[in-house]
Formats: structure tokens, sequence, C-alpha cells
């Protein structure tokens, strides 16, 4: 409704003049989204100031707190909702849900939290997370959130890097009917965070205050916001490479607020009084995105757990329970629905929903034939993809339009997004290239955490074409004039939607003795991808191996880690130099055209890997 609004507005025919001048007048279109979403705060007379991605500061006169925004509206409306494997469904109306809030801003600013500081939580999708990220962000805190199935290695590869002082986590969490145990790793994690001044469990706990107790001295204080600049640090999200320790992004609060709601709002019509659930943990960037509902007026809804247990059809029962309007879920999911031959239409009531938006990989074509069918023809396919780096969406669905099976819609208004050709001159329709933005967004990273000069944020965004954020896919447009998202340039995973470096395989894999090296690459499967592990040894290959392999990464990283299958080969590509090129394999095992091998010190060693991909994907 509001993409029409804003269309009748202006005078345009249609959401294509809407984008264009959207982009020609990027100060006008933001201030105006400002005011229509209901941003809470003053916004000031400037929209911009500078130039450029790198020199471009959003709103600099502004004053707000984004938890204003998110809490605001009628008190006795659901907030959030909650649903987890091991316990009963639980609420907050957006009252109840301000009173916690209060509690904790409080207990933070006992504990000696200050505008600034870090603070992290390791914990289940459970409303303590929300509590928690709210409370910190209405002081000026910082917050960075990971999921509990990270193991403590990837997770001081995180938290290590921003020196966090206070940490929220959980005694347990269950997925799949099975509970895990945590104390033993939260002592890990605590005894290799040293700047942790205070840590607070949700559930049991000998060691540490529980959060109960933590906010129970606080219970009835005032919620008072604390005023900030728009380009205050809010978030860091993490986004793995292929070497290092992931990059520590740091997010403006209320830049990510404004994208996500104008993505909400204008392009998937989430409306006040919907209900929306996203599949997700809070490792996640859509864990951000499904708090920012709260700003939409929307009630949002947590689900904790495995998707597919009891059994596979949980989302669709929730849906039924919650009146969803709109549901997000990852492409592999719908995958699984439709290869299970899954028919919600005919076993729940789905006459709310709406929206049912995908990400985390390409949705087939077949998805979108599998949700008219088995769904209804009447819900709407969103496509949606952008990622932890801008904390929100490059391309996404159009609510006005058609939507075209196997396809993401359009560009996100206010962003100029096109492909290119390795040149930098701009790829015809149905050619394949780089995505690029050509316009400056809210959401462009502030810094990476301890990249004093900027020299790393320019690297990863701004080095492969001047002056443009270069996002790191393949893709094409298409006649339509949406696009069609292809896979990563670079040798990072994509595991069920979370972006995972070879740089945090590798530490693993490397410390168990008789792996000599190691190569982590992702391989299209079906409609999906797998990621393969392939591995020289100083034996062969065992069964022993294989699962203490597994086992590890499991353990001191994560599940998404472990990879689908696990190969012994003879020897891997290094350059002269001797650095291993992960590109070279995974242009073979994807079926890409191959790039230049002259800087291989062996190229011959690639045939093994030729003959390899052949007889796997035969």
């Amino acid at each position: 409704m509001l993409m029409e609004t804003a269309i009748a507005r202006h005078g345009f025919a249609n959401f294509r003049e809407l984008h264009r001048w959207s982009i020609e007048n990027p100060n006008d279109f933001w201030r105006e989204a400002w005011d229509e979403l209901g941003i809470v705060g003053e916004r000031g007379d400037r929209t911009s100031h500078g130039d450029g991605f790198e020199e471009t500061e959003w709103f600099p006169d502004a004053r707000l707190n984004i938890v204003d925004t998110l809490l605001s509206g009628d008190s006795s409306f659901n907030a959030v909702i909650a649903h987890a494997e091991d316990s009963p469904r639980f609420s907050l109306t957006r009252g109840e849900l301000r009173e916690h809030v209060a509690a904790c801003a409080a207990a933070l600013r006992a504990s000696g939290v200050q505008v600034g500081d870090r603070v992290v939580a390791w914990t289940p999708n459970v409303v303590e997370t929300v509590v928690f990220a709210l409370g910190a962000l209405s002081i000026g805190a910082v917050v960075s959130t990971a999921s509990t199935d990270f193991g403590p290695a990837a997770l001081v590869d995180r938290f290590g890097q921003i020196e966090p002082t206070v940490l929220l986590t959980a005694s347990s969490y269950i997925y799949g009917g099975k509970e895990v145990l945590l104390a033993e790793s939260i002592a890990q994690v605590v005894s290799e965070l040293p700047t942790l001044t205070t840590v607070v469990v949700i559930g049991g706990s000998d060691a540490h205050p529980t959060w109960e107790n933590w906010l129970a001295p606080h219970r009835g204080s005032e919620l008072d916001p604390t005023p900030l600049p728009f380009n205050h640090p809010g978030f860091i999200l993490f986004s793995s490479g292929t070497t290092g320790r992931p990059k520590c992004i740091v997010h403006s609060a209320a830049g990510v607020l404004l994208k996500v709601l104008s993505e909400q709002g204008y392009h998937l019509d989430v409306r006040p009084g919907d209900t929306m659930l996203y599949a997700t943990t809070c490792g996640w960037m859509m864990w951000n995105w499904l708090v920012c509902g709260l700003g939409r007026g929307a009630t949002i809804v947590l689900c904790d757990g495995s998707p597919g247990y009891p059994d596979i059809s949980r989302l669709w029962a929730i849906t039924r329970a919650e009146r969803l309007t709109f549901l997000g879920v990852s492409a592999a999911l719908i995958d699984s629905w439709r290869r299970a031959s899954l028919e919600p239409r005919h076993d729940f009531d789905v006459s709310t929903l709406r929206t049912i938006a995908s990400t985390g990989s390409p949705l087939a074509a077949s998805g979108y034939d599998w949700v008219a069918d088995a769904v209804s023809p009447d819900v709407r396919v969103a496509s949606i993809a952008g990622g932890t780096d801008l904390c929100g969406c490059l391309v996404l669905g159009v609510d006005t339009e058609p939507v075209v099976r196997g396809e993401i819609q359009g560009p996100a208004l206010g962003l100029d997004v096109t492909v290119l050709r390795s040149d930098g001159t701009e790829a015809d329709v149905s050619e394949e290239g780089e995505l690029v933005c050509r316009t400056p967004f809210p959401t462009v990273p502030l810094t990476f955490w301890g990249d004093t000069d900027g020299s790393r944020r320019h690297s990863a965004y701004f080095d492969r074409f001047p002056g443009l954020w270069a996002h790191g896919d393949y893709a094409k447009r298409t006649p339509s004039g949406g696009f069609e998202i292809l896979g990563r340039l670079d040798a990072t995973l994509n595991v069920k939607g979370v972006r995972i470096g070879t740089a945090e395989i590798y530490r693993v894999v490397l410390s168990i003795p008789g792996v000599l090296e190691a190569m982590a690459i992702e391989q299209p499967d079906g409609d999906d991808a797998r990621v393969v592990l392939f591995v020289v040894l100083e034996q062969h290959l065992s069964a022993e191996l294989d699962g203490l392999i597994r086992t590890t990464l499991r353990t001191q990283a994560s599940p998404r880690h472990v990879p689908a299958i696990i190969v012994e080969v003879p020897e891997l590509p290094r350059t002269r130099s001797g650095k291993m090129t992960e590109l070279a394999v995974a242009d073979i095992v994807t079926g890409r055209p191959e790039r230049d091998t002259s800087s291989l010190a062996y190229p011959e060693c690639l045939t093994w890997f030729r003959e390899w991909a052949a007889a796997s994907t035969s």
C-alpha cells in the first residue's frame, strides 16, 4: 500500500518511474521515507553531507534513538510472540516490552555500560535477546548477537575483536529435540574475553547472575532512550572471508532502521497490525531485520529451534496459530517443503498470509511453483537478496508488479543497482556480470571495527570499481526488469543462507592430527548447494578421521561449518608464492568458465578436480 501511495503522490505511472526518481533525487527520497515511515526523532534540515559512498553522512543534524520508533504505538497491542521447542508460547504487549526494556537499560547502566560500549548476546532466538538488544540500544551501547550453535572458537573469533563488557548467554539450547548444555563452553568463552565485566545467563547458573535476578532490582524503571546522532554505531555484524578473522561490520542503528523499514513498508507491504515471522537465528542479519518490523507497527514472531521439528510442517502450524501475514524463510527450506510434497493449503488455514519472502540463496522457479500450487496463487513470493554487508537488500520484491518465477523483481528504492562486466561497462540484459550499486545508501557500513584508516572497508567494497559498491555476487538483469543472483565472486561459502568464511573452517581442520592441507568449496547440488571439503592427509581418509573432522567442526565452529562431503585429494593448487587458490577449484566444481591459471605453480593438478567434478555431477 505504501508503494501505491508513493507512486500516486508523485503522479508516476509505476514503480519503475518512482525508482528512477528515487535514485536521481536520493536526498528527497530518504527524507520523504523518514517522514512516511514514521521515524520518531528530530530529522533536521539536511538529508546528507559529503559525496560518494565513503564520504556521505546521512541526516547530519538528526537526533534520535531507534527504540522510540520500535516501541511506539498502542501499549496493549502484541509486540513479540515467541515459539520454542521446549516451552509454551510466550508473548509481550508493547507496553510490557517497554517495561522489560526499561529494566534492562537500568541493569546495563548499573553494570557500568556507557554510550559506545559493546555488549554481546550468544543466545537462542528468544524474547530475552530482543529485550537485551533494545535495552542496550536505548542507552547508546553497540549490540552484536550470535546464535548458540556457534562454538567457542568461532564466537571468540568474532566477539574477541570488539572488546565487549557484557555478555548475555543461555545455560542451554534445544535443537531438533536435543538439549545442548553450555556451561563448559560459557566458561571457555568468558576466559578468552578478558574485557567482560558482566555475564548474564538465561536459565540456571551457579557461576553467573541469571537473567531474572539481574533485572529484578530494576523492575519499574522508566524508559528514557538517549537521543543520538544518525550515524551513531548501533550494530556490529560479522561477515567472513577466505582469510583471517571475520570482518566486524559497524552499522548505524538509525541507518539500519530506515533502510529496513523502507524495504518492509514500500516493497513488501508490511503494515501496522501485521504479524510477521522470519525463520532465523540471532547470528544472521535477518534477526536484526525482523526486529525492525516492530517499527512498522507489526507483531514479530520468534521461532527458536529447528523449523523441521517435531515435523517439517512446524512453521505452517505457527502460521495458522498466529494468523501470520508475512512468513520469511530460506530458499532451501522452501525446497525441502517441495521435496516433501507438503501442501499447507489442505492442512492449515493460510487465509491471512499475503507474502512469503525467501533469501539466503537463489530461489529456483520450482519454489515459486510450489507456493502457487501448495499454498495459494494469491500469496506473493518475494525473493530478496543483499546481506550482512548492508544489513538489508539490494534487490527484492516489488509489491505493485507481477511476480516472475525464478526472478527477483527489482532494485530497492533509493539504490541504483545494476550489473557490470569485469571492465566496468554495464552488462546487457541477460548477460552475467558483477552486481553493483551506483548510489550511496544509509546502511553503507560506518567502518570495520579496528579499521582506523578505512583501508579494509575500501578494499572490501570500493576497490573493484572505484566510486561504486561492488557486492561480490554474480548476477544478471532480466528482460522483465528483475535480477537473478548466480553466486559469489569469491570463495566465501553460503550455507543455508549464512555466509561462512573458509578461514574459519581451516583454522579448526588444520588443528587435527593427520590433516596437512584443506580447501572448502561450495558446489551446486540440485536447487541448493553443498560444501565440499578437500583434504590432503598423512594417511588415507578413514571413517574415523572423517567423523573426527565433522565432530570437531561442529563443536569448535558450528553445525553450519560441517561439510556435506569430505574428499581426499593428492594435492591442492597454489600460486608460485604459495597461496592456495580456492577460486580455481571453485570455477571447476561450479561449472563456471575457468579463469587464468598462469600464476599457479602446478596447474596440472587441476586435472584431478576436473575429473572429480565431472564424476560428481554425472
